[in-house]
């Protein structure tokens, strides 16, 4: 028979663990469908990639990683040193190894309001305090608010800014001045931009490494390279802060199978520039459907578009997944939002498609009440 176990006899979690909100993000029930939901790349990695996953042999899985050839293939790719970038499981690796390589229990750590939930997540999970600073009205960046808050008692106590540029969900961005700004503003603290979106930006604050010792900068293989399933990143920043980073990071963290993806994905730059030229194509002819629809929607970045349904926030998400088309409902953060996927132009002309039809139901549905 199974044993009773009274309630003082459980073990308890960290103080840390226990105040926190789980975070369940939409994980299964997506195969087969036009996922527009979590900004993959909606048709898949280079075929380079596969070709060569195919040539892996049963030795070579039996086998620890090695990253001798990796890491300094990689940096030339991204044209830093080799000591000033260390590989990733994800930019949520990147995230954690910022947090507990240089936030304690009870130090503050500065993030924006929507942003990518990973920030508080790990903040939290260290026991740090989490202040938040809000996106405008607007959904433009809050430099000012920003830089103003780290000027206050508070603000001179936080060891971590986390800002994601372009930010997710609302696809705005933050220009160089006013990131330069944030980064002269907290000296004491790790600054953390997120370039997971950087393809379909252009814009990027790795050259400014040896001009900014508090600089941290990541990068993703899960969006424009379509390599999500595998979790490969990398965090750059100077070699000294790249070596204590190190120190607590696992030493196998990234697999092998993910780092010869991303090898090959490198040497394959042409399939990642077709894809965003497509992207920003079907970005235009979206918002130009949206527009003749009377919607209202963000200017965006990256390849995805926040649009204001309203109260039929839900009913379109859903009448969408009766069609096979996944979007992401943002109305926890954004009231009345529903973010949008970018794909190639045959998904964008099946999604108007799609979406003019669930937009004529749900009048023909308001009339008929």
């Amino acid at each position: 028979m199974p044993v009773k176990k009274s309630a003082t006899s459980l073990l308890k979690p960290r103080r840390a663990i226990a105040r926190m909100t789980p975070y369940h993000p939409p994980s299964s029930g997506r195969s087969g469908k036009m996922r527009l939901d979590f900004n993959e790349n909606t048709v898949g990695c280079s075929p380079r990639v596969t070709a060569r996953l195919k040539k892996l042999t049963p030795a070579a899985l039996a086998a620890y990683p090695e990253y001798e050839e990796a890491v300094p293939s990689l940096a030339r790719f991204f044209r830093v040193r080799a000591d000033e970038l260390t590989l990733t499981n994800g930019t949520d690796e990147a995230i954690q190894l910022i947090i507990n390589t240089f936030v304690d229990p009870g130090d503050r750590v500065l993030i924006l309001r929507p942003s990518y939930a990973m920030y508080r997540f790990y903040a939290q999970i260290m026991g740090g305090i989490v202040d938040e600073i809000d996106f405008r009205p607007d959904l433009s960046f809050p430099a000012y608010a920003i830089v103003k808050h780290l000027g206050t008692p508070a603000g001179r106590r936080t060891r971590a800014v986390l800002i994601a540029n372009p930010n997710n969900p609302t696809g705005t961005s933050a220009s160089p001045e006013q990131l330069r700004a944030i980064l002269r503003a907290a000296p004491q603290a790790a600054v953390l931009v997120d370039e997971a979106y950087f393809e379909f930006f252009g814009q990027t604050a790795i050259g400014w490494l040896g001009k900014f010792p508090n600089l941290f900068v990541s990068r993703t293989f899960s969006k424009a390279f379509g390599l999500a399933a595998l979790r490969v990143g990398c965090l750059f920043s100077q070699a000294e802060n790249i070596a204590a980073v190190r120190k607590g990071q696992s030493p196998y963290s990234v697999n092998a199978v993910a780092v010869i993806a991303a090898l090959e994905a490198i040497k394959d730059p042409g399939y990642v520039k077709k894809y965003v030229a497509e992207m920003f194509a079907s970005r235009k002819l979206l918002c130009d459907e949206l527009k003749r629809l009377g919607l209202s929607y963000g200017s965006s970045d990256a390849n995805f578009v926040l649009i204001d349904f309203g109260e039929q926030h839900r009913a379109i998400r859903d009448l969408l997944a009766e069609r096979g088309i996944l979007v992401r409902d943002r109305d926890y953060e954004i009231s009345g939002n529903v973010r949008f996927t970018v794909g190639t132009l045959k998904q964008t002309r099946t999604l108007i498609r799609e979406l003019r039809r669930a937009v004529r139901r749900l009048v023909s549905e308001g009339g008929a009440k």
